[in-house]
């Protein structure tokens, strides 16, 4: 990986090629021939790169020093998170779709599965580190499956406020769209479905990987229609249970 090293650190300290030669009395090719891991670094040249950058020789050879620009948020109470950016160095806004669920949860802090997400737009955002994430099952009606929730980084528990909604990740319960309430001294949150049909549960700290919070969403189909037969619903049900009670009452 040192090609690409010497790639990400000459860009990052914004040189060319030439300019990167220049500092270490090499030839321009030497420089591109790296890059392209065509050939292999002397260890003179090694020892004038970890100088120049101030970069230990150890991480020059066995670390991948271009996913520090795809991490944010170290801390010690959620990993780091990976992120992707465009050609202007802007956050991406990833999608991770019901499909990539599963994926997501193995190599959501891999850069480059990260980056391979599909992409989307969002106009007038904050400034922030947002991702989207498709919702399924009917646990939060009125926001239908199909759903796409806009979510912004919660780097840390303690930002959790009370009744928000969030997007959390765990190994346990997979990935889940709820409403919370912190549980500070118990380290834990409980989490609520807006239709009542679901009962809430809790999740401790020690499982959470990431949390977001709801920003905005996109939805698929006609609210006015949905909310319609939503209540068509409740109220059949209403019904049939009425039926229920009165057929027991006489008889």
């Amino acid at each position: 990986m040192i090609g690409q090293n010497i790639k990400y650190l000459r860009k990052h300290h914004h040189l060319s090629q030439q300019e990167l030669a220049d500092k270490l009395s090499i030839p321009r090719s030497t420089i591109s021939d790296y890059e392209r891991e065509y050939t292999q670094i002397n260890l003179d040249n090694l020892i004038k790169l970890s100088d120049l950058f101030k970069i230990k020789m150890d991480d020059l050879v066995k670390t991948e020093l271009w996913h520090r620009d795809l991490e944010i948020a170290r801390n010690q109470e959620l990993r780091v998170l990976a992120i992707s950016v465009d050609a202007d160095n802007n956050s991406n806004i990833e999608l991770v779709e019901t499909r990539a669920e599963a994926g997501y949860l193995e190599s959501f802090n891999d850069p480059e599965y990260i980056r391979d997400l599909p992409k989307i737009a969002f106009p007038n955002i904050p400034q922030g580190t947002y991702r989207g994430f498709e919702i399924h099952g009917d646990s939060m009606l009125p926001i239908e499956p199909g759903s796409v929730v806009i979510c912004s980084f919660v780097e840390r528990l303690q930002d959790v406020k009370q009744g928000k909604t969030y997007v959390i990740v765990s190994k346990s319960e997979g990935l889940v769209y709820k409403r919370v309430v912190p549980d500070f001294k118990h380290n834990k949150l409980m989490l609520f479905s807006d239709n009542e049909a679901y009962l809430p549960y809790e999740i401790v700290f020690g499982e959470i990987k990431e949390i977001w919070q709801y920003y905005a969403h996109l939805s698929f189909s006609d609210a006015r229609t949905t909310m319609h037969t939503m209540l068509d619903e409740k109220l059949g049900d209403i019904q049939r249970k009425l039926t229920e009670v009165h057929q027991i009452i006489t008889r």
